[in-house]
């Protein structure tokens, strides 16, 4: 299992070096003289080159090979943050966002072809669990981290550890790493007009992208809104956001069980109701108090939205699409949820408030459910289809 260890570690880093700006936002935004919805575009420019990257990973892969594709997604990244750290103006900074999020797309796809690809197949599902484990482990550790680290070091400092950290282990990985000596194959067009002509693809790729927005775009947002609207200090809000994702490390397998169970359409009307009531609370329920649980029942509401979000996915494409179709969902989903959301909540927090952004998030995503019976199911899938265990990264 050690190349899934070293694949961990890269993917750690890989979504830690795009996140960790969620819990910089406070001092970059003072510091560069940003408003609310400048800060919140910083995001939206990430997903951007993330998309690209994804988009361009199929090809890049299919010259070189999956090895060296992330290899060169693991030093280019630290190489940007390490520039970045240096960057003197923001309109630099906004061309070094999407060059990172452009060589971080590039690593997800060959990631998982290199681990599938090295560990036999009756024990992908563990392997894969455990791989998933980085982004989540990112996701709580990453305002830790920086709240650590900026109590030495200015934002541009935090940035410059992890390049080098980045670097470090691309390194590590070209002398000790194995697998991945294959090349992917060229993504196809017409396969992907295909999917896109799918009604059931905007239906999936619609609750995906509520989805991420709920979770990473929320998220990105969170330490801003704690500490303008809430009024906590930026120490305590950037504890709340990392641990508020703690409960969501335990909780990811335990949905899985439950949509293999119910079903997935149950589980994600289960899902889509509890995160958008939590999201909603949290933009018309204040206090010191309060609001860090609602953060923490929110964070944790919108995990169990997953394994059964790819459940249907996996029921509504066949075989021979449905890798293909994930990617693409991935995509839309990221791009919108993980790139629009963030700068939207910001513009609504300029002319009104944070709060009225989460309101909105929260109304729209219940209005969701009724879309829940419109996504139709290949012919042999059932409700209780097999999912891929895909993180968005």
């Amino acid at each position: 299992m050690l190349p899934v260890w070293f694949l961990v570690v890269i993917f750690y880093l890989n979504i830690t070096s795009r996140i960790v700006f969620s819990p910089l936002l406070p001092v970059i935004e003072g510091e560069l003289g940003l408003r609310h919805g400048e800060a919140g575009s910083l995001f939206l420019l990430i997903q951007i080159g993330y998309c690209l990257g994804l988009l361009g990973s199929g090809f890049v892969a299919s010259w070189l090979n999956h090895r060296r594709t992330i290899l060169v997604s693991t030093t280019t990244l630290g190489a940007v943050l390490l520039v970045m750290s240096r960057s003197a103006s923001v309109t630099g900074l906004r061309a070094e966002l999407v060059l990172l999020g452009a060589f971080a797309g590039l690593y997800l796809p060959s990631g998982i072809a290199t681990l599938t690809g090295e560990i036999r197949k009756e024990h992908w599902g563990k392997a894969l669990a455990i791989h998933e484990l980085a982004p989540n482990l990112g996701f709580v550790t990453a305002p830790l981290l920086a709240e650590a680290l900026l109590r030495f070091l200015p934002w541009r400092g935090v940035l410059a550890v992890l390049g080098s950290l980045a670097i470090l282990m691309g390194g590590i990985f070209a002398l000790a790493g194995h697998g991945g000596s294959r090349r992917a194959e060229p993504p196809r067009f017409d396969t992907m007009k295909q999917i896109a002509r799918d009604p059931s693809f905007w239906v999936i790729a619609t609750l995906f992208a509520v989805s991420i927005g709920s979770g990473l775009g929320v998220y990105t947002m969170m330490p801003l809104f704690l500490v303008t609207e809430i009024g906590l200090e930026r120490e305590l809000a950037n504890t709340i956001a990392g641990l508020s994702r703690g409960p969501g490390i335990l909780l990811v397998f335990f949905s899985g069980l439950i949509t293999d169970r119910i079903g997935h359409r149950r589980a994600l009307a289960i899902s889509l109701l509890t995160m958008g009531t939590f999201t909603l609370l949290l933009g018309v329920v204040h206090g010191r108090v309060i609001t860090p649980v609602l953060v923490i029942l929110q964070s944790t509401s919108i995990v169990c939205f997953f394994p059964a979000g790819f459940s249907m996915l996996s029921a509504m494409f066949p075989p021979h699409l449905r890798n293909l179709a994930v990617s693409m969902v991935t995509i839309v989903g990221s791009f919108l949820g993980a790139g629009a959301i963030p700068p939207a909540i910001g513009y609504l927090a300029e002319v009104s408030s944070f709060s009225s952004g989460l309101i909105l998030l929260g109304v729209v995503t219940l209005a969701l459910l009724p879309v829940l019976r419109y996504g139709k199911s290949s012919p042999g899938m059932d409700g209780k289809a097999d999912h891929p265990n895909v993180p968005v990264g």
